[in-house]
């Protein structure tokens, strides 16, 4: 029964207080009818539309009201900055790290002590992590470290630099915590109602490093203003093609193995501490996690080649891995210098694998941080060339060439953008007015919010969708319209519950004419469901729009 009766429990304990205040008969579900911006709300819409613009009126009272919303999907963030830092100074202790007092970073100890338990023996100068829960000023001082909390611009050092900066700050930890991370972004999900994440993370590959060291590859940058088939730097497709048969040959799918026996056991993690499948089963059990493999664009053309392959390998092999990402900053000189080249690479590897899914981090560049030359071709070319089916940030939109062409051409593909106002802001100083939000709604571009890097920004979802009501003014429908769209975009197997992308008034026709996100589905529609996880999972959040809605006041 696609999840339905565990769902069902689980939504309630969202609602279960509203219930009791306000218990109503709950107006039967029908649709509401959304296409280009415009809206036709139900009577159910109505009541949540007029509860909603109460609410607004306090940032609190709002943020507290769209705790209880349901959100559909995550489809933008990354694991290890998902993390807050509380976590990894717990984990550090645990792991018998030290800590860099100059640059509150941790380190590996030189030794461990034989006492029972062991401790770190961490060298001149340096302090054990476990000193933090007894030095406030300390443990304060890595918190701040690992995240953006309390940061203030100085000379030399913007957001955008510590930002990027905490990640190498806590890359000592052992990634044999991914399980305990993985339960807290459930967790996390799961208290504001959220059902589906996709994490974006990037699995181990030490001996993949050996494979690469084997290639040649051409050390000039590709100009996009080459030929896109081919350019004189010698990354035609046909060099791709040998690049791609000497890293099989050299063993490059014995690490898809090794990446999958890790996603195996952080998984089996998770289900233990969140006692998955138990009657005592915590509420993070009801959010489902799939994965997007992260490929780092600031290394050096091979590395990102292989990378790349081996992401397509292993997505399309594990069900779980759902698709593939570039990440890490786009201002950066490789980032920058090779795009054009990486993007080729895209184009030629999903020829060869095409059934796997690409979302890219795209136009997450502003003006001052690169030269205007760089501003202007970055979310076409990963449209055009990386074959990209959502777009991540897309913040340097409107300086892109021929940019009212660009949104029209992203609303009739109906490539969808992942929205992180948050990130826009610490990292690049991009708010309102000067975000381009606005001109993807205006486009009838679909979007939808998303986190980025909670931790780091310390923050969560529904801060993202606070924010967007309160800074771009977003209606109840518009948010309503963002947790659908993330569903609507999601990766996950089986056409959509609706008859048009992005029209979220009529459902196929297997579907049709009952309440939607109803318990007790028709067999057709059940039958369909049952085959389809991305319905199943838009199935649900109509149901919970149900339970929401029918209980409001």
């Amino acid at each position: 029964m696609i999840r339905r009766l565990r769902n069902l429990m689980a939504a309630s304990f969202f609602f279960c207080f509203v219930t009791a205040a306000h218990a109503q008969v709950a107006t039967p579900p029908t649709t509401s009818v959304v296409a280009k911006g415009t809206a036709v709300a139900t009577p159910r819409e109505q009541r949540a539309i007029k509860t909603f613009n109460t609410a607004r009126q306090s940032p609190l009272q709002l943020n507290a009201f769209l705790t209880l919303m349901p959100k559909g999907a995550d489809l933008h963030m990354h694991l290890s900055g998902a993390i807050y830092a509380e976590t990894f100074i717990k984990d550090g202790a645990a792991d018998l790290l030290c800590v860099d007092p100059t640059t509150h970073s941790f380190t590996k100890p030189v030794g461990t002590t034989r006492s029972i338990p062991p401790q770190p023996v961490c060298g001149e100068g340096n302090v054990r992590v476990e000193d933090a829960f007894k030095d406030q000023k300390l443990y304060d001082a890595l918190v701040d470290s690992f995240s953006m909390r309390a940061f203030v611009p100085s000379a030399g050092v913007s957001g955008h630099d510590q930002f990027f900066a905490t990640f190498d700050r806590f890359r000592s930890l052992n990634k044999s915590h991914a399980g305990e991370w993985l339960d807290e972004v459930a967790t996390r999900a799961a208290a504001q109602n959220e059902q589906y994440l996709e994490v974006m993370e990037t699995p181990i590959f030490t001996d993949l490093s050996k494979v690469i060291s084997k290639i040649d590859w051409p050390s000039t940058p590709a100009d996009p203003a080459q030929n896109r088939t081919g350019d004189a730097t010698g990354t035609s497709r046909e060099d791709l093609s040998r690049l791609r048969e000497t890293l099989l040959n050299a063993g490059l799918r014995d690490e898809v193995a090794v990446d999958r026996k890790e996603l195996d056991d952080a998984l089996d993690a998770r289900d233990t501490i969140e006692n998955c499948g138990q009657p005592s089963a915590r509420p993070g059990c009801s959010v489902k996690i799939r994965f997007l493999y992260q490929v780092l664009r600031a290394f050096p053309p091979q590395h990102v080649f292989a990378q790349t392959l081996l992401a397509f390998e292993v997505a399309s092999v594990d069900p779980r891995v759902v698709g593939l990402n570039f990440v890490q900053p786009e201002d950066a000189y490789l980032s920058m210098s090779e795009y054009h080249r990486q993007m080729l690479m895209l184009d030629y590897l999903h020829g060869v694998y095409p059934k796997v899914h690409i979302s890219l981090h795209a136009g997450e560049i502003a003006p001052g941080l690169v030269p205007p030359d760089g501003l202007r071709f970055h979310i076409r070319e990963a449209v055009d060339l990386g074959h990209a089916e959502r777009i991540g940030h897309g913040v340097d939109v409107m300086y892109e060439n021929e940019p009212q062409a660009l949104l029209k051409e992203l609303a009739d593909r109906h490539i969808m953008v992942e929205i992180n106002l948050t990130s826009n802001d610490v990292i690049l100083g991009v708010t309102a007015p000067w975000h381009p939000l606005p001109s993807y709604r205006a486009a009838g571009v679909p979007f939808a919010l998303s986190t980025d890097d909670e931790g780091v920004s310390r923050i969560d979802l529904t801060n993202e969708y606070t924010r967007a009501a309160m800074e771009f003014d977003l209606s109840y429908l518009d948010l309503k319209q963002s947790a659908r769209t993330s569903l609507e975009h999601n990766f996950l197997p089986g056409p959509s519950l609706w008859q048009q992308p992005d029209v979220f008034s009529k459902t196929v026709a297997a579907c049709a004419g009952q309440p939607l996100g109803g318990a007790n589905p028709t067999p057709n529609c059940l039958s369909f469901l049952q085959s389809s996880e991305k319905a199943a999972e838009q199935w649900e959040l109509e149901h919970r729009y149900d339970l929401f809605e029918s209980n409001l006041p």
